[in-house]
């Protein structure tokens, strides 16, 4: 089964890699070398997350092999997320655009947005202005680096780009906190991979992160979107979704995607359920070289997410017949089945394939992130009991409003 039907795979563009090679900290280390430190840094993402230093971009080895490997992987899930903000977005007025980058490590997201704007509206590429913050100077460095290099390439000034040291934690003490409130309302916030390093030692620490958004709301323009993007692990992903229940509670926000509703999120009822995104990704070259070096395999963008904004707009129209698949389709015998997620929960669904007809031949191309619609689902009963799996008789219709 082809998981990721009708939709082309993520590339990044020449521009961004002829800027990435410019800009590499490799110097000596190459080959198994750099391919180690890789192996280093992902473990200290992944398993060995305890141990991940709070600065750890300051470190040579780490920031090269960030910059060879996870900053390309993550530019591009920024811009699949930017891809997925401008088919709805109303026109930004007739200004330039305002972009806070909240820990911004080397400048990904500014370099995300600089090269999506330049592919889409070279103009507003050439007059946006970002106002990138990272607690690292030596990321910082590589940020402007990247910028500067990217608008050679392209040939715009590159003015557009504020740098200033600060901590997340605290976005609104210090010269930070005076740069955000000099820049006034921003279009768009970026927060990508930084919150789940914040209030390591905190009791709360979903709770913790949910007051620095809340925080960072009052500049976010009427149109305006704060895209916060974490890693696709349970534990971090989990930490997401409990963030995202204490924003909503206070009422500050919207989701404008993915979730289809404002409740409490129905992944956390079970401690093993959580919520990510898997898109496709066209590797380059350098990262597929590490990759047979080191057995990884990164075809694809794997990340969890939240799109919020205060002006009400959503992703789709909601109601009870419309859902997000939030997993994979499973071909068991028989049947197919698939998790979705909207106001009503979280329930399991599937199709008998003796069941297959015309009507419903739009659930053969789920995948996950998919937005479908649904006419009607059946939950038989047996012995007093009601399935927990929810059914699709051959009458009832099935398609898909938006695919991920």
């Amino acid at each position: 089964m082809q998981p990721f039907n009708e939709k082309k795979p993520s590339c990044l563009s020449s521009e961004v890699l002829r800027a990435l090679e410019r800009v590499s900290r490799n110097g000596d280390l190459r080959g198994h070398e750099l391919a180690q430190a890789v192996v280093n840094l992902s473990r200290l993402f992944t398993t060995a997350r305890p141990s991940l230093p709070v600065r750890y971009l300051d470190d040579p080895t780490h920031a090269a092999a960030y910059l060879s490997y996870f900053l390309p992987v993550n530019l591009s899930k920024i811009q699949v997320l930017l891809d997925e903000l401008s088919n709805d977005n109303p026109e930004t007025p007739d200004r330039p655009m305002a972009v806070l980058d909240l820990g911004c490590g080397p400048g990904t997201g500014a370099l995300a947005l600089l090269d999506w704007l330049w592919h889409r509206s070279p103009e507003r590429a050439k007059s946006v202005s970002v106002l990138a913050a990272d607690a690292s100077e030596a990321s910082l460095q590589d940020a402007k680096k990247l910028w500067e290099a990217y608008c050679n390439e392209v040939g715009i000034p590159n003015a557009g780009l504020r740098c200033v040291e600060g901590n997340l934690e605290h976005p609104l003490k210090g010269d930070l906190g005076k740069q955000i409130v000099r820049g006034g309302l921003y279009d768009l916030i970026i927060m990508a991979n930084c919150l789940n390093e914040s209030f390591a030692t905190t009791a709360n620490p979903p709770a913790e992160q949910a007051g620095v958004v809340s925080q960072l709301l009052p500049f976010l323009a009427p149109h305006g979107t704060i895209m916060i993007v974490e890693p696709a692990l349970r534990q971090t992903a989990r930490a997401l979704h409990q963030m995202r229940n204490h924003l909503l509670k206070q009422g500050l926000c919207t989701v404008y995607s993915p979730c289809l509703h404002e409740g409490a999120c129905p992944a956390l009822d079970h401690p093993d359920d959580w919520c990510h995104e898997e898109r496709p990704w066209q590797t380059p070259p350098a990262i597929a070289a590490i990759d047979r070096e080191v057995g990884f395999i990164k075809d694809a963008l794997k990340f969890s997410y939240l799109l919020l904004r205060t002006d009400g707009r959503t992703v789709v129209t909601r109601s009870p017949q419309t859902f997000r698949v939030v997993s994979e389709l499973r071909e068991l015998k028989g049947e197919k089945r698939a998790w979705l997620c909207n106001e009503t929960g979280r329930p399991e669904v599937g199709r008998l394939d003796r069941k297959a007809s015309p009507h419903n031949e739009a659930l053969d191309s789920w995948h996950r992130g998919a937005i479908v619609q649904i006419e009607r689902i059946v939950r038989k009963e047996k012995e007093g009991k009601v399935s927990p799996v929810g059914r699709i008789e051959s009458d009832a219709s099935v398609e898909i409003i938006r695919h991920a």
